[in-house]
């Protein structure tokens, strides 16, 4: 899965035997794409060495408020190793292994070092792998602990039965880290607001040939589309993606890219995935007419003048707005002049739910940009105007909007 590709994951790794397995936890989770950072505790260092992990990580590792500038060979100038940062830096926190003893002051509110300041400073959710001999995890103090940690909202990565350190076979020993990973992934993906839906795009230009070696096309880049995809990729979403040739990859195990030319082939792409759909979002900048005669051979130049007869293509959007049942439907509409006017009618004529409305005249908007400037258009005709934003924040706008929509 990619559910933890860029996430930001805080390990916090405590003195036990189980410390070890650290070091393969960070490698697969920076495997998956995640930022990793971690902090220690001072007998954790018995069993990993901080130098281990800062490489596998690749940042620095943390076990005290204090550590030494690296410029500054005294020791005069410690630099402060802020706690509250590391803990708003987090998308989650992963304690792992966490010993008897670092849950007993998680429940009681002890804090006698960098790893619980973390912790009781934490707003992300917060995760814990218990590792102990087989007494230590039967004994009834460790079941109140786990009682404590749960009614504070921590998410507990249950121990399982396996041989010990003691040499004694039972429960407590902790999950290995590919069993933590998948943990991790299932309970994040079971949480976003997407999952189970089923989301249709399509992105980019078409190209219409007009022999086997020129096309009319425009200038779309198709990276609003590939924006949105990748949102509603990581807000859980199953999404197919009919993208029209750009030169912009996406590889997401919840995206299905489907690669067409023609206005034809985007139509024939759109109606098949439509039924099974959930949200359609079609931002794609479908030509509206291709030549009606292509050559099989490649035009010569000849006299100064060309003359082309040309033909409309399929209405993608107006068609899939004709046969609409559940589906939530959002098209674009890119404006030179009367914009608001012109999408409300678009709105209306071909049955969409939203309309994404940018203009050519706004800076920072339109095709081949980092940035877009948006207006969304109810079917209420509500208009809710947003800045110039990167695209990727665009997207998650939309997708923001059409979430509070469906699940009203």
């Amino acid at each position: 899965m990619a559910v933890l590709s860029g996430k930001n994951i805080l390990l916090g790794v405590t003195g036990g035997i189980a410390a070890y397995k650290a070091a393969f936890l960070v490698r697969l989770l920076v495997k998956q794409g995640a930022n990793v950072k971690v902090v220690m505790t001072t007998s954790a260092k018995e069993f990993v060495t901080p130098l281990t992990l800062s490489t596998l990580s690749k940042n620095e590792v943390y076990s005290s408020f204090t550590s030494s500038d690296s410029n500054d060979n005294s020791g005069e100038n410690p630099q402060w190793n802020n706690h509250v940062e590391l803990a708003l830096w987090a998308d989650l926190i992963l304690i792992a292994p966490a010993t008897a003893n670092t849950m007993s002051k998680m429940a009681s509110g002890t804090c006698d070092n960098l790893l619980l300041a973390v912790y009781f400073s934490a707003k992300c959710p917060v995760y814990y792998a218990p590792a102990m001999d087989l007494d230590m995890y039967k004994h009834p103090t460790v079941a109140e602990v786990f009682k404590k940690l749960e009614s504070f909202g921590n998410i507990q990565i249950p121990a399982t039965f396996g041989e010990l350190a003691s040499g004694l076979v039972g429960q407590g020993r902790m999950a290995e880290p590919e069993d933590i990973v998948s943990f991790l992934e299932n309970d994040i993906l079971k949480n976003l607001p997407l999952k189970g839906k089923k989301v249709l795009i399509t992105a980019g230009p078409t190209y219409e040939a007009l022999d086997p070696v020129r096309f009319i096309g425009n200038h779309s880049s198709g990276k609003m589309g590939y924006a949105i995809a990748e949102e509603a990729a990581k807000l859980g979403a199953e999404v197919t993606l009919v993208s029209g040739p750009v030169c912009i990859k996406l590889e997401h195990d919840f995206v299905k890219v489907i690669r067409v030319t023609s206005a034809e082939e985007m139509y024939q792409a759109a109606h098949q995935y439509f039924p099974s759909s959930d949200i359609a979002i079609l931002s794609a900048a479908v030509a509206d007419y291709r030549p009606a005669d292509v050559s099989s051979q490649k035009i010569k130049k000849k006299d100064d003048d060309l003359v082309l007869h040309l033909t409309k293509t399929k209405d993608i959007l107006k068609s899939l707005g004709e046969i609409k049942k559940q589906q939530f439907l959002v098209g674009f509409a890119l404006e030179t002049q009367n914009e608001e006017e012109n999408a409300k009618s678009k709105l209306k004529k071909k049955n969409l739910d939203l309309i994404v409305l940018n203009s050519l005249r706004d800076k920072g908007a339109g095709f081949k940009s980092d940035t877009n400037k948006v207006t969304l258009i109810s079917k209420d005709n509500k208009v809710l105007p947003f800045p110039v934003k990167p695209k990727s924040e665009v997207a998650q706008d939309i997708l923001d909007y059409i979430i509070e929509k469906t699940h009203a």
